[in-house]
């Protein structure tokens, strides 16, 4: 069963910005057990040192 996303951001003022436009995305077959969020994969996060 797929799944539709659109990614928006939303101002202080309440305007609204498509940052993605919606797509269908498929769900995982099986979902990782962990209490853990995974490793952050942005841009700034994958450049810095770790502290």
């Amino acid at each position: 069963m797929a799944m539709t996303m659109k990614v928006y951001e939303v101002g202080r003022d309440g305007a609204r910005r498509v940052v993605r436009e919606e797509a269908e995305v498929a769900p995982l077959a099986e979902v990782e057990q962990s209490s853990r969020f995974p490793v952050c994969q942005c841009p700034r996060c994958l450049t810095e040192a770790p502290s």
